[in-house]
């Protein structure tokens, strides 16, 4: 039963996303379903993986340490994302288990992650968060800053892939995803992480590359 509900949540949000690509002129495939499993345990993420799902999103570099490793062992092909922030002193940890970084935003994390990285012989692709509403309480480089931070990040010889951003809560999230595909393409980079649960839609229309899903493949948290 668990299996059967976790293969229809899996369904339905791929089917709006390539509703959404379909408006917007694009492929479905061009966009990478990341499934959220913060705070879920592997009892709960092996059904996703079970229908089909391979990239998972983690916000905490501990937590899917205790996990990810044996439900790896299990599936070889599983993608990890870190789209949570990430304190510099466990790059070295985040660069040796996931393959993709979301988080980047300040001058000496990427001093660390190029650092971990040249130790590791391992460059897990990143994106620079913006704090694109410019909120004090959220993590991501002020809009301003982004040049210098992209500058630093490449002189680092850090594999930039993208932008990523999280919009302020309830307002139209459309306006912000639109600034930051205009960044993008203002810095020449394609990847675009953005959307979660409530306007993965509306990011989709709007050219993310990588939309971060949890509640709408997991249900709600307690």
């Amino acid at each position: 039963m668990i299996e059967d509900d976790a293969a229809a949540r899996l369904t339905a949000v791929r089917a709006e996303i390539a509703r959404a690509a379909a408006t917007a002129g694009r492929k479905a495939d061009d966009v990478s379903l990341i499934a959220v499993s913060k705070t879920h345990d592997a009892p709960a993420i092996r059904p996703l993986i079970a229908a089909g799902q391979r990239h998972f999103g983690e916000n905490r570099v501990q937590e899917a340490e205790a996990k990810w490793p044996a439900l790896r062992d299990e599936t070889s092909d599983l993608v990890l994302h870190l789209v949570g922030q990430l304190q510099s002193n466990k790059a070295e940890a985040a660069v040796a288990l996931f393959d993709a970084i979301h988080s980047v935003d300040r001058p000496s994390l990427i001093a660390a992650l190029a650092r971990a990285m040249d130790k590791a012989g391992r460059r897990p692709y990143c994106f620079v968060q913006v704090n694109i509403g410019g909120e004090p309480q959220k993590g991501g480089c002020p809009v301003a800053d982004l040049p210098t931070l992209l500058a630093g990040a490449r002189v680092a010889d850090l594999p930039v892939a993208g932008l990523m951003a999280v919009p302020p809560l309830d307002v139209e999230a459309a306006p912000y995803f639109a600034l930051l595909a205009k960044l993008a393409r203002d810095h020449g980079l394609s990847g675009l992480s953005m959307g979660m649960s409530g306007d993965y839609r509306t990011a989709v229309t709007l050219g993310a590359s990588h939309v971060r899903v949890g509640t709408a493949l997991f249900g709600d948290r307690t």
